[in-house]
């Protein structure tokens, strides 16, 4: 008898938007009911994907232009991909992913400006039609949300990377980009008030799924 098939769960948002979190509370509360489940993240996943994370992340703002962001986010993902959620998803295991395919529509398709229809193209390219079952987009301000991530940067002692180092304009390029993602998508996407407590937010999302 085949497994019934898995349920590819993605996490959207701005930097210190508290995907991590409730990532981790969604899985819980899935294994209490018996689910199969694992977590990962883009970039990265695979031995090869974190390479390139590391590529991306670190390193001088001017390091990778739009364009080259771009290819080397989606060879990454198309290791993800074809190495650890479809192999899940084929097991009948739930994959709750932190950023996939949306994160490069919004940071490089309207943010870098390379549009939407370039992203898309690169994606039917790299991974055919091949999206996810369920995005949740968390709605946060950028001010709130990048403040939530440097004071979690400095209590663990660590440096803002590339991304977390550009302008809050570029941030709230983000930001609006999300928002639109969920009209672009309103079958898939989920808009979460992100602004609420860790309580309230988890009731939000496990109350969608």
């Amino acid at each position: 008898m085949t497994a019934q098939k898995g349920k590819f769960i993605t996490f959207e948002g701005g930097e210190g938007a508290g995907k991590t979190t409730q990532i981790q509370l969604l899985k819980d509360h899935l294994q209490s009911k018996g689910i199969d489940v694992i977590t990962t993240r883009e970039p990265g996943g695979t031995p090869g994907a974190e390479d390139v994370r590391d590529l991306l992340k670190n390193g001088d703002l001017s390091k990778w232009d739009g364009t080259a962001e771009a290819l080397l986010l989606y060879a990454a993902r198309h290791d993800h991909v074809e190495k650890i959620i479809k192999p899940a998803l084929h097991k009948g295991t739930w994959v709750l992913c932190d950023r996939f395919s949306d994160s490069s529509l919004v940071y490089q398709g309207v943010a870098r400006d390379l549009g939407v229809e370039k992203i898309t193209q690169l994606h039917e390219w790299a991974l055919g039609n091949f999206y996810p079952d369920l995005t949740f987009v968390f709605d946060i301000p950028p001010q709130k949300s990048r403040s939530r991530q440097q004071q979690r940067n400095q209590q663990a002692d660590i440096p803002d990377d590339r991304f977390e180092q550009l302008a809050i304009d570029f941030h709230q390029k983000i930001y609006e980009g999300y928002i639109s993602l969920t009209k672009l998508f309103p079958d898939r996407c989920v808009l979460i008030d992100a602004t609420r407590n860790v309580h309230e937010v988890k009731e939000q999302i496990h109350s969608n799924i």
